[in-house]
């Protein structure tokens, strides 16, 4: 299992995502920042409490859509793009097409 965390601050509900992939699923878990541990980036925000979760299955079809509109509600694009890119360089994401 993959797992990987952004301590993105002001730029993100909660301020932390966290994201677990292993081949057959993806997690992507939004945290409170802990500020008893401190506000900077090195701080140790393992003990962060989790306030939203979703849970892909990467077979299905709209898997990459599904995790692209859920980290757009959480942070900006352009760090939904960088979390994207890593969870594609980890796993293989069902792609629905139109055609």
């Amino acid at each position: 299992m993959a797992t990987k965390t952004w301590k993105l601050g002001e730029v993100c509900r909660g301020g932390i995502i966290t994201v677990e992939a292993t081949s057959k699923q993806v997690n992507v878990i939004g945290k409170e920042w802990d500020y008893s541990k401190g506000s900077r980036r090195s701080s140790d925000q393992s003990n962060a409490k989790e306030f939203t979760r979703e849970t892909v299955n990467t077979d299905s079809a709209y898997a990459y859509r599904t995790l692209d509109n859920f980290l757009n509600d959480l942070t900006t694009s352009y760090y939904a793009g960088q979390v994207m890119d890593w969870i594609e360089s980890k796993v293989k994401l069902g792609k629905h097409s139109n055609w």
